[in-house]
């Protein structure tokens, strides 16, 4: 088990940007980036002995200032929506900027934090070697009270599993719910579209949203509808159905309410590509999953390698707290008080079928 550092790149106003990247004993491969904390490859064995990179991303240090559809970005303050672009918190409003649909905040854009060096550290921590990536983030930065610390670490496991862990702390009562934004695609990043991959969520309901994404505050069984995943199914089966919710967001862009929450880590979902063998499973102490098919992922940009990506070409699990929890109080809340710690896990592990 190593971590390597290298120079990934100098963006225009000078600042380097490095590379971190960790293997394992099987050749498992793991690289991040301190612009923005940014998980960059992830390369796993196929049932041929192939090293495939399983997530998509960008390669060149200037591109990940834009990284169109926040490739591999840990999302804070806040992933998702924030309905109104605001929200009041003891007994004031707080106005974020409006970059969604002309009503919302979305991962708490355009500030974001993926155009920031992070400290970085990495370790080998004898269970696996991790790296681990902090942050300061002022009073006010991106509309969110309190001066906060944050850091996000990546541990990569000997038996393949890339554990995700996020904390963070204000001297204020604050807002955080952050998440990955990796793209999946489990027969490699430029395999093209992965909608005959077969997903599995650990989910009997959903938060079903309006036409600009923001949950109406119901939650809704899954059973009989298109997004049901109870039963591992290809993906493609129902993603075109004539159901509202699918017509809304083009494809698959919802939060599910997963089973069995209690605080504790759980297996709530699974990835399964007959080509390369390769299975993915997910794990998280949280209550929600953002499952997402991509659907407006543009090929204007150059990926990594050249690689140039287009709608359905990958998938997202982005664990987090209900999109617009703060507008919605019967739900399970993103608000932290002063001085606590918000610490929440996901991991990602891999194996061949």
């Amino acid at each position: 088990m190593s971590v390597r550092e290298s120079v990934l790149g100098t963006l225009k106003d000078g600042r380097e940007v490095k590379r971190y990247t960790i293997t394992n004993q099987h050749g498992t491969e793991a690289s991040f980036t301190n612009l923005g904390a940014i998980w960059l490859t992830m390369l796993v064995r196929d049932k041929d002995g192939k090293m495939r990179d399983v997530v998509l991303g960008v390669d060149q240090a200037e591109l990940l200032l834009e990284n169109p559809g926040h490739m591999g970005e840990p999302v804070g303050r806040n992933a998702n929506r924030i309905g109104q672009a605001g929200f009041d918190l003891n007994g004031k409003h707080y106005a974020l900027a409006v970059n969604d649909n002309g009503a919302n905040n979305l991962h708490s854009g355009p500030d974001y934090w993926r155009t920031r060096i992070w400290e970085a550290d990495y370790a080998d921590a004898g269970l696996g070697s991790y790296v681990i990536f902090s942050l300061h983030s002022p009073d006010g930065d991106q509309g969110f009270p309190g001066a906060a610390e944050v850091a996000v670490t990546y541990t990569l496991t000997e038996d393949d599993a890339l554990e995700i862990h996020y904390q963070a702390t204000a001297d204020q009562d604050s807002v955080f719910n952050m998440t990955n934004h990796a793209y999946f695609n489990l027969n490699g990043y430029d395999s093209g579209d992965a909608m005959n991959q077969r997903v599995w969520i650990h989910a009997d309901s959903y938060t079903p949203a309006s036409e600009i994404s923001i949950p109406y505050g119901r939650i809704e069984p899954v059973a009989g509808t298109p997004m049901d995943f109870t039963t591992e199914k290809v993906i493609a089966r129902d993603i075109d159905a004539d159901f509202d919710q699918l017509k809304f967001a083009h494809g698959f862009d919802h939060n599910w309410v997963l089973n069995d929450y209690d605080g504790d880590v759980r297996l709530v979902a699974s990835a399964y590509a007959e080509e390369s063998g390769i299975r993915m499973s997910i794990y998280t102490d949280l209550e929600g999953l953002q499952f997402y098919t991509a659907n407006f992922m543009g090929s204007d940009f150059e990926g990594k390698n050249g690689a140039h990506f287009g709608p359905r070409h990958a998938y997202c699990f982005e664990t987090q707290h209900y999109p617009d929890c703060l507008h919605k109080p019967e739900w399970p809340t993103s608000i932290v008080k002063a001085g606590e710690e918000y610490d929440t896990t996901t991991i990602y592990k891999w194996e061949l079928q």
